[in-house]
Parts: structure tokens; C-alpha cells; sequence
């Protein structure tokens, strides 16, 4: 560590030694750069601040019947894309610092430029944003923050009636699409339809269906023909087993009484006429007169029926034959109506027979028309319902555009206007001032050690013992009358002077860039 320590100190004994480059280096360096940071021109900073509202009456009013987004997103992209190309050059165009540019390479560093000094920036968490510009001319930074804070509010707002335009252009698109492809749809649908509409599946549902159900109604038609058929084979045995004697039945037919016609039920209307009749006027009234002679007309037809019967009966017809017994009237009476019923059901029953057989022959076709039909269905509905999704979708988009136009989503509250700067922002002279002080001056030391290394003096005995390898056991001094010791303090005078005069003369531009119109005056009068 100690010899760390000891080369440290031979180092800067050889920087001290060769301290004349330090001189020369920072009356090189120093003088010529302060006079240059000196000269340059101010700068003008102007800025504006600006608020945006996203707490819009509408958006809670509206929530759920309009599209809903992110105000403050869309504000985040709104700053991110303000200093593209576009926006740059139509910030330019503003404020007509494109007539400067004379070439397109002056024009794109026209461009460039504002890019990286154009700075816009969001404070804290409120949407408080802060535009700020710098300029040589004061006006044009006023000019240039103006004209970018109204790109800024006029990108914002324009985006959303963009974006619900062009919502609504694609919506009418795909509403136009869909509503053509549901036409077609329709139309195939329609046509299969009608070219199947003898197979197609009804309210009884798909072929399996149709055809189990088809199955289910012939087996019960032929169980209920079953059972009118055993009904009707009972009432004929009950019908044969009732035996009438042929002298029964003849005694029967001479006492024309007791013969039951279809002409009976009017006969006693007649004669319940007649003698109503009778009791109100005389035998020649002519009321009296009708009753009677259609009560004689209707006896007439009844006695030619019953002797077309005994003719019938002697002739061996005995399908005419009439039976006063009321339990062989109501078995014949039963018997006809079961036979009517047989006959009915029969139809019935060949009728689902026939369904069902043909339905069978059509087992290898129905299922590929039904599958057809399901297909078409299915492309039809999803269509429809597509299509049902875009008129609503676009119902929303109508009533948001509505919205914007009757309420902004986003206002914007300018808190402080641009304003053109009277006072220098820029350049920060009294930084540069001193960055360049220690420019040169590590210049120069750097120099002083170079030489020190190529030029190297002795100075100390370890740096001789270390250098030849011979020990040293002691020092002699130099005398007085060389004068070497007189020639040190001048070269550490002339040293301290340099410094003096450069300290001197550094913040003579230091006060000049706090206070320059104060020192300018003072010069402009003695010259």
C-alpha cells in the first residue's frame, strides 16, 4: 500500500514539474471556449398546460346502450402518435417554419428537430399535460406550443367521429354481406323445401320419428279393428242364438198393430193433431178436413209397406224381415253400426299401412334429405343470427355517434395558454462554463503527466533506487547560488498568476451570463 501511496506522489510531483502544459493548455482551451459559449444565442422556452376531462354526464347514462372506451387510453395514444411525421409537418406547416427549409435535407432536419425539442408531458396522475418548446425567437415558441396543443385537442376529438365512421362503414359492409348471404339461404332453403315438401320431416318430427310413429298408429288401428271385429262376431252370435217361431211371426203380421214401421212416429203426431183439433172446431172444418185426410194417406203407405213386407217374407227374403222384439232391434242396430265402424277402420288401417311402407322404401333417401335440410337450417340460423348481432351492433353505433355529437367524451381545459417567453431559458452558459474550465484544465494535466512519463525527472530517492537498482543511502541539496530553487517560484508564480487571471477572466463570463444587458451597456459606452 505504501508504495502504492509513493508512486501516487512521484506522479503528481512529475504533473507539478511539467505544470507548464496545464498553463498552456488552459489558455488554449478555456479563453476561446468561453468566448464561444458567450456568443451563443438564447434560447426561449414557452409551455402550456393543459386538462383533460374524461368524467363525461353521459358515460354512466349511457353505459350499456353505447360502445364504451377507455378515454384515457385513447388519450395515452394521442400522445404517443402527437409527434409523428404527420402531425410534425402540419405543426410546421402552422406555423410556417417549412418556408425556412430551401432543400428536402434541410426540411427532414427541420423535422427531425421538432420531433426530439417538441417535449409533452403528463403531471402526476391527474390528466394534467405539459407542452413546452424551445426557440431562438420567443414568438415562434409561442407559435409552435400553440400550434401543437392544437393538433393535440383536434386529434383527440377527431378520433372518435373517425373511429364511429368508420364503425359504421364497416358495419353497413357486413350488414349489406350478411343480408345478401341470408337472402341466398332463404332461397335454397326455400327451394329444397319445395322440392321435398312430400318427404320433408312435419310436426311429428325426422324421419325415425315419422316412421315410429307411423308404426305405432297401424298396430293400434289394427288392435281397435281387432276389437270392433270381436264385437261384431259377439252381437251376431247373440243375434242367431235368439230364436223366433215363423207362427209367432205370422200371427205377428196378420195384427198389423203390433208391426212397427218407419211410418208410426208420424201417425201418432196425426192423430194427437187430429184430435186437438176435434176439440177446437166440427168435423167439416177444413183443418179438421187436412188432418184427417193426411192421417189417412200416411195409414196407406204404412199397410203398402207391411204387405211389401209379407210379400218379401213369403218370398223368402229374410233380410226385409221386421222384428217387434226390441233386443233383436238393437243387435241388428248395433251390428250395422260395427260394420260401418270394421269398415271405417279398415280404411284407416290400409292408409297407415300404405305410410309406413312407403316410408320404408325411402330409408336410404330420407335421412340424406333430412341431414340436407339440417345443414341448410343450420348455415340459415347462424346467419340470421349474425346478421340480427350486426343491425343491433349498429343500433349502438348510431345512438354513440349521437352521443359524441351531443356530448364529448373527452373535454379539453386549457389551465395555461403558450405565452411568448421574455426572458432566456437557455443555453445554460454558467454549466458550460465551468464544464469547459475543467476541460481544459484536465487537458493540460493530462499533458503534464504524458510528458512527465516520456521526460521523466527524478524526484524522489526511492524513484532512483527503484529505477537502478542501487540503494541511497542520502540526499545532497542543491545550493542556493545555482538559483534552481528562485527558478521553481517563478515557474509556481507565473503558475498562480495564469490561474488568477483565468479565474479572473471566468467570472467575468459568468457574471456576463447572469446579468447581460447590465454588462453590454457598460461596453457599448466605451466603445
Amino acid at each position: 500500500m505504501q508504495e502504492l501511496i509513493d508512486q501516487v506522489v512521484d506522479y503528481l510531483k512529475g504533473i507539478w514539474l511539467k505544470r507548464r502544459y496545464i498553463i498552456m493548455s488552459t489558455w488554449l482551451i478555456c479563453p476561446i471556449t468561453w468566448l464561444y459559449i458567450a456568443q451563443m444565442d438564447n434560447v426561449y422556452e414557452s409551455e402550456a398546460r393543459v386538462y383533460a376531462d374524461t368524467q363525461s354526464l353521459l358515460r354512466p347514462l349511457l353505459k350499456g346502450l353505447t360502445v364504451e372506451t377507455n378515454p384515457n387510453v385513447q388519450i395515452s395514444l394521442m400522445i404517443k402518435t402527437l409527434l409523428s411525421r404527420p402531425n410534425v409537418e402540419r405543426i410546421s406547416r402552422m406555423t410556417d417554419l417549412d418556408i425556412q427549409a430551401v432543400n428536402e435535407q434541410e426540411y427532414e432536419k427541420l423535422i427531425e428537430s421538432l420531433k426530439t425539442e417538441i417535449i409533452i408531458q403528463k403531471s402526476g396522475r391527474e390528466n394534467i399535460f405539459t407542452i413546452s418548446y424551445e426557440n431562438k425567437d420567443p414568438e415562434m415558441a409561442k407559435n409552435v406550443v400553440q400550434s401543437a396543443l392544437t393538433v393535440f385537442i383536434e386529434n383527440t376529438l377527431g378520433e372518435n367521429r373517425s373511429d364511429t365512421d368508420s364503425a359504421g362503414k364497416f358495419l353497413d359492409t357486413q350488414i349489406k354481406e350478411y343480408e345478401n348471404r341470408l337472402l341466398s339461404d332463404e332461397a335454397k332453403l326455400t327451394d329444397f323445401k319445395q322440392k321435398y315438401s312430400n318427404v320433408l320431416p312435419n310436426q311429428y318430427g325426422g324421419y325415425y320419428n315419422k316412421l315410429s310413429i307411423s308404426k305405432e298408429q297401424l298396430k293400434s288401428i289394427e288392435l281397435s279393428l281387432s276389437e270392433v271385429e270381436s264385437q261384431l262376431a259377439n252381437s251376431k252370435s247373440q243375434l242367431e242364438s235368439i230364436e223366433t217361431p215363423d207362427d209367432k211371426i205370422q200371427s205377428n203380421i196378420q195384427d198389423s198393430n203390433t208391426i212397427v214401421t218407419s211410418y208410426d212416429s208420424r201417425i201418432t203426431e196425426l192423430q194427437s193433431l187430429l184430435d186437438s183439433l176435434q176439440l177446437k172446431y166440427t168435423e167439416h172444418h177444413p183443418d179438421v178436413k187436412e188432418a184427417r185426410s193426411r192421417l189417412e194417406h200416411i195409414q196407406a203407405q204404412r199397410e203398402t209397406e207391411i204387405q211389401e213386407y209379407v210379400s218379401a217374407r213369403s218370398n223368402g227374403d229374410s233380410s226385409q224381415k221386421i222384428s217387434q222384439n226390441p233386443v233383436i232391434q238393437n243387435l241388428q242396430i248395433q251390428i250395422n253400426h260395427l260394420e260401418n265402424q270394421v269398415a271405417s277402420i279398415k280404411v284407416r288401417r290400409d292408409n297407415y299401412a300404405k305410410e309406413v311402407k312407403n316410408l320404408e322404401t325411402k330409408i336410404h333417401i330420407l335421412p340424406e334429405i333430412e341431414a340436407e335440410l339440417t345443414a341448410l337450417n343450420r348455415g340459415y340460423d347462424i346467419t340470421k343470427k349474425k346478421y340480427e348481432e350486426l343491425l343491433s351492433r349498429k343500433e349502438t353505433a348510431q345512438l354513440a355517434k349521437q352521443a359524441d355529437k351531443t356530448s364529448s367524451k373527452i373535454n379539453f381545459r386549457i389551465i395555461d395558454p403558450p405565452r411568448a417567453p421574455t426572458k432566456p431559458t437557455g443555453p445554460k452558459r454558467i454549466l458550460f462554463l465551468l464544464i469547459s474550465t475543467f476541460l481544459g484544465f484536465g487537458v493540460g494535466v493530462g499533458l503534464s503527466f504524458l510528458f512527465s512519463q516520456i521526460n521523466p525527472v527524478v524526484t524522489s530517492r526511492n524513484q532512483v533506487t527503484k529505477e537502478t537498482g542501487i540503494p541511497v543511502f542520502g540526499v545532497v541539496s542543491a545550493a542556493e547560488t545555482l538559483g534552481l530553487q528562485r527558478w521553481h517560484r517563478q515557474k509556481t508564480l507565473i503558475f498562480v498568476i495564469s490561474n488568477t487571471l483565468l479565474l479572473l477572466l471566468l467570472t467575468f463570463f459568468i457574471l456576463y451570463s447572469i446579468f447581460p444587458e447590465q454588462i453590454k451597456s457598460p461596453l457599448r459606452g466605451m466603445l
